[in-house]
C-alpha cells in the first residue's frame, strides 16, 4: 500500500466504522474517508428499539467509538454527506452537493433501509405520529409520543415490533402488534417459541393480534395523525401512534448503478470482495455464499457486519481473512435474553431442553443429528456452547440433548 492512496468507505454504520479503523490497523498506509449521511458519530443500533427508547441508556454512551479513535487512526469523518454516484471507470463518487473524490479502493457499507408499507398504506407516511425505526431521528421522534395512556399501534411482530412493544407497555402505553404472519418471530423461530412470546406480551398487556393485514389508515382532517389503522378483515384499530417494523431492504442501488452483481445485496466472497479488484463490501448490504449452510444468505446482524468489515480490511491490504463465523442474533424483551445462533430453515425437527414455563430454555432446530441453529432463553451459558455445536456440525443424542440433568457442555468432543 501507498501512502498517497485514497480509501473512500461508504456508510457510517456498525460495518463501516469497524472497517474503517480495522484498514488503518491491518496496513493501510493511505488516506481514509468514512462517509455518513447521518451527522451523528458512528453509533450502536441495536439499543435504539431497546434501552435508549426507554430511556435507559443515553445518548452519549452510543457512539460506536470515541471521535479521537477516528483522529488518531487518521481517517476523516465525512458526516451528514450522501454519496449520489460511484463511476468506477474513472475511480470517482460523487456527492448530492456536487462535489466529487477520486478513490484507489473503495468499500460498501450502506446497510439497509425500513421496508415501506404496502403501497395501500403508504397515504400516512407523512403524518407526524407515522414512523419507522431505523435511527437515533427516528426514535427521538417516537420518544416525544410515548405518553402513558396513548394508544400505540405497531405494525409488525418481528424483532423492532416487539421489542418496541415491551418498552412501550412498561412506559403505561396501550400497545397493540398487528402481525400479518399467523405468528409473531415466524421468519426466524418456530412455532412453539413463537407461542411462548406471544404468551408473554399478552400476559405484559400487549394486544398480539396475528394473521391481520394492514391495507390503509384514516387521517385527521389535517391530514397530520393517523387516527385509526384499517385491516383487510375490516377490523379498525384506533391509534394515538403508528410505528411499522416490517423488516428491512438493502440499500444496493449505488452498487448496482455502478455495475456492479447484485441480487438483494452487494455479492461479495468469503473476503468480502466484489467482482471488482478495487471494491469491498460489508454488512447488511451484501450477500454471500455460506460454507456452513451451503447456500447463498445475507444478514442482518451486528457480529455478522463486524466480522466481514474486518475481512474486508484485510482485502484491502493485500490480506486473505475468510469470513466463516457463525451467524448470531439477539432480542431483549422484559427480563427475557433471547440469543440465537445459526439458521433453522431446513430444520427437520425442533427439541426443547430446559422449561418454557420458567422462562428459561434453550429449542435446537435439529436436520438429522446435526444442530442447524439454537434459540436460547436466559441460558447465557448454553448459548455459547451451542455456538460451537452448529460451527462444528456436531452430532448429537438427541435424548442427552433434551436431558436437563445432562450438562451441555458433556456433548461436547473433548479438546
Amino acid at each position: 500500500m501507498r501512502s498517497d492512496e485514497v480509501l473512500i468507505v461508504i456508510g457510517a454504520g456498525h460495518a463501516g466504522a469497524e472497517l474503517a479503523v480495522q484498514a488503518r490497523e491491518a496496513g493501510w498506509l493511505g488516506h481514509i474517508a468514512l462517509v455518513g449521511d447521518e451527522s451523528a458519530l458512528p453509533y450502536h443500533r441495536p439499543p435504539l428499539s431497546k434501552a435508549y427508547l426507554a430511556g435507559v441508556t443515553p445518548l452519549d454512551t452510543l457512539a460506536l467509538k470515541a471521535r479521537a479513535t477516528y483522529e488518531k487512526a487518521g481517517i476523516e469523518l465525512m458526516l451528514g454527506r450522501r454519496v449520489a454516484n460511484v463511476d468506477r471507470t474513472a475511480a470517482r463518487v460523487s456527492f448530492e452537493d456536487g462535489q466529487t473524490m477520486a478513490y484507489s479502493r473503495l468499500a460498501f457499507a450502506t446497510g439497509g433501509r425500513p421496508r415501506p408499507l404496502p403501497a395501500a398504506a403508504a397515504g400516512a407516511d407523512a403524518a407526524d405520529n407515522f414512523h419507522y425505526l431505523r435511527t437515533l431521528a427516528d426514535v427521538d421522534r417516537i420518544r416525544s409520543r410515548f405518553v402513558p395512556g396513548s394508544r400505540l399501534a405497531i405494525v409488525g411482530g418481528g424483532y423492532v415490533g416487539l421489542e418496541v412493544a415491551a418498552v412501550a407497555v412498561k412506559q403505561g402505553l396501550k400497545v397493540v402488534v398487528l402481525e400479518a404472519a399467523s405468528r409473531v418471530l415466524a421468519r426466524v423461530t418456530a412455532p412453539r417459541v413463537s407461542s411462548f412470546y406471544e404468551q408473554v406480551h399478552r400476559e405484559a398487556g400487549v394486544d398480539v393480534r396475528t394473521g391481520v393485514q394492514v391495507d390503509g389508515f384514516e387521517l385527521d382532517r389535517e391530514s397530520r395523525l393517523v387516527t385509526r389503522v384499517h385491516c383487510s378483515d375490516g377490523e379498525r384499530v384506533d391509534c394515538d401512534l403508528v410505528i411499522a417494523g416490517i423488516g428491512i431492504l438493502p440499500n444496493t442501488e449505488l452498487a448496482a448503478a455502478s455495475g456492479l452483481a447484485v441480487d438483494d445485496g452487494i455479492l461479495v466472497d468469503a473476503c468480502s470482495r466484489t467482482g471488482d479488484p478495487s471494491i469491498v463490501a460489508a454488512g447488511d448490504c451484501t450477500r454471500y455464499h455460506s460454507a456452513l449452510y451451503g447456500r447463498s444468505i445475507r444478514l442482518e446482524s451486528v457480529p455478522n457486519a463486524l466480522e466481514q468489515s474486518r475481512c474486508a480490511a484485510a482485502a484491502l491490504n493485500g490480506k486473505e481473512r475468510i469470513h466463516d463465523s457463525v451467524p448470531w442474533f439477539w432480542s431483549d424483551q422484559y427480563d427475557l435474553k433471547l440469543k440465537m445462533v445459526g439458521l433453522s430453515q431446513g430444520h427437520d425437527r425442533l427439541l426443547l431442553r430446559g422449561s418454557v414455563e420458567e422462562r428459561s430454555f434453550s429449542a435446537f432446530y435439529l436436520k438429522g443429528d446435526r444442530v442447524l441453529a439454537v434459540d436460547t432463553v436466559n441460558r447465557v451459558p448454553e448459548f455459547m456452547l451451542a455456538k460451537r455445536l452448529v460451527a462444528e456440525r456436531i452430532v448429537v443424542d438427541p435424548d442427552r440433548l433434551v436431558d436437563d440433568a445432562v450438562p451441555l457442555k458433556a456433548l461436547l468432543p473433548a479438546a
